[in-house]
């Protein structure tokens, strides 16, 4: 489903270049769960994000199911992105300006369902994830906790082909989290690839597989 090829990503810095991620060799699986760690620093999230196909300032070959994303203009990466990918961000990225069940229904407008399907599968993920009382409120009106269970629901409401999920439990309870790790099993074993980034051990052994980043490079 992914293969990276030499990858690199740098910025300027005075009369050189400092590295983020250096020579990425990495193949992920349809259907696999990796996660991504690493200390602060490592490159993880720049990573997760070049994945994701937000970031297209890199050196090298990025292929998703046969594309090459390092090819592709701009508006058919955004696309390629929209119907396929479904994050979860440290920031969680909500959008002020629309309700819960607004951000919600999100993603499900880039899989050209009907309106009436739409609202349907809104309402039953904000049951599933037990916010339905807060349907109707702003993201400013949530807690950091309520607000991360937000952008959970609203990366995993399409059954995206891959998820990717930038320390997806952060600022949830124990119990939470490990609800959370619980949805992310059922999504894979239905067929979502997913790549998470985390310091958690316990959250990496929900997974198939480790990665380890240092320095931008992959530690072997």
């Amino acid at each position: 489903m992914i293969r990276m090829q030499n990858v690199e990503k740098s910025f300027r810095s005075g009369a050189g270049r400092t590295f983020v991620l250096r020579r990425i060799e990495l193949e992920i699986g349809e259907g696999d769960f990796v996660t991504i760690m690493g200390p602060s620093g490592a490159g993880k999230s720049t990573l997760l994000s070049i994945l994701g196909m937000l970031d297209s300032e890199f050196e090298g070959e990025y292929l998703f199911a046969g594309q090459a994303v390092h090819g592709l203009p701009p508006r058919a990466r955004v696309e390629l992105s929209k119907k396929n990918v479904g994050f979860v961000f440290q920031q969680f990225h909500l959008l002020d300006d629309l309700t819960v069940a607004e951000n919600l229904e999100i993603p499900l407008s880039y899989r050209d369902l009907p309106a009436s399907e739409r609202k349907s599968v809104v309402a039953d993920t904000l049951d599933r994830f037990h916010i339905v009382a807060k349907k109707d409120l702003f993201p400013s009106q949530l807690s950091g906790g309520q607000q991360q269970l937000v952008a959970v629901a609203r990366a995993v409401i399409a059954r995206p082909r891959l998820l990717l999920a930038d320390e997806p439990t952060g600022n949830l309870h124990s119990s939470q989290g490990r609800e959370i790790m619980d949805l992310f099993v059922r999504l894979n074993q239905a067929g979502s690839t997913i790549v998470q980034v985390t310091h958690s051990d316990e959250n990496a052994a929900y997974g198939k597989r480790i990665i380890r980043l240092k320095d931008g490079w992959i530690d072997p």
